[in-house]
């Protein structure tokens, strides 16, 4: 039977991502109440777009609809916090891992132009740019892991923690500490280690865990005397190319054969600030039909 396609309205997605940078920034404080009528005139939009898209970010988790109260921007405790870091120390571990082995030369020179902004906002004590630098540091490496599930399940929990805006880095020590890291997992990247590359990037995750932990010192007495443990190793190392075939032995003499050896296993984030004045959202030409979108 045939049948006229839907067309897909891009005005509430676009809505949903301006108000998705406002919440992600802090312009829209967590636990705030989502002032539509105010919102809807800085985006110079009606309401209609801006409740679909509140619907789109309370699917996403970061917004609360409340029957009769409204919308609230999602809050998270310092345990809920907490309980991110390692799941996203498995994760992006694995991303690491993965992006090693895919990368290209032009990959690694994209990701230490990436760790020359980080080098230059550590020494200027800029601790928001440093933020902003490492979360694109992270989603490349993510994006090149090319693992389309690995890369969906990252991003959506990171979301989450870019919630508390990277304030582990308000730590004596912690911005230079971080940089450290860094500076090691650049250096396995670009010798091209992918289960150190992994380790190191568990241990950063886990390093922000504790300095975390240290800023919240009242909701994590015992933190320090029990340090979260490194996630196992999902990076094997990658394969030997195959040696020739040994010759054949005679029937009389048969070796037995080698045992394989396991393989060995390693041990061991904002988008910078929205403007002040929000732009209004641009709507399409009366008539004409809206671009697709995907989920």
């Amino acid at each position: 039977m045939p049948t006229r396609p839907i067309e897909r309205q891009s005005l509430h997605a676009e809505v949903a991502d301006r108000v998705r940078a406002l919440i992600l920034s802090q312009e829209l404080a967590p636990s705030a109440r989502i002032d539509e009528p105010v919102l809807c005139a800085a985006l110079g939009i009606s309401r209609t777009p801006l409740r679909e898209a509140l619907k789109v970010l309370a699917s996403e988790g970061l917004v609360s609809l409340v029957p009769g109260r409204g919308a609230f921007v999602t809050a998270l405790g310092p345990a809920e916090v907490d309980e991110l870091f390692p799941v996203m120390a498995l994760l992006e571990g694995r991303c690491a891992c993965d992006a090693v082995r895919r990368m290209s030369d032009d990959d690694v020179v994209r990701l230490r132009a990436l760790h020359g902004r980080l080098e230059a906002h550590a020494a200027q004590g800029d601790a928001a740019g440093y933020y902003a630098a490492n979360f694109e540091f992270h989603q490349l490496l993510e994006t090149l892991a090319g693992n389309p599930w690995l890369i969906r399940v990252t991003a959506e929990l990171r979301r989450f923690l870019r919630l508390s805006r990277g304030r582990q880095l308000a730590v004596p020590g912690r911005l230079l500490a971080s940089l450290d890291e860094h500076r090691a997992l650049i250096d396995a990247i670009a010798r091209r280690d992918a289960p150190r590359a992994e380790a190191l990037m568990q241990a950063h995750l886990l390093a922000q865990q504790r300095a975390w932990r240290a800023l919240h010192a009242d909701a994590f007495p015992q933190a320090e005397a029990a340090p979260a443990a490194a996630p196992a190793s999902a990076c094997a190392p990658a394969p030997e190319s195959a040696s020739a075939p040994a010759s054949t032995s005679a029937p009389a003499s048969t070796s037995a054969p080698a045992s394989a050896s396991a393989p060995a296993s390693a041990s061991t984030t904002a988008s910078a600030s929205a403007p002040a004045a929000v732009p209004p959202v641009s709507r399409p030409p009366a008539g004409a039909r809206a671009p697709g979108r995907g989920a």
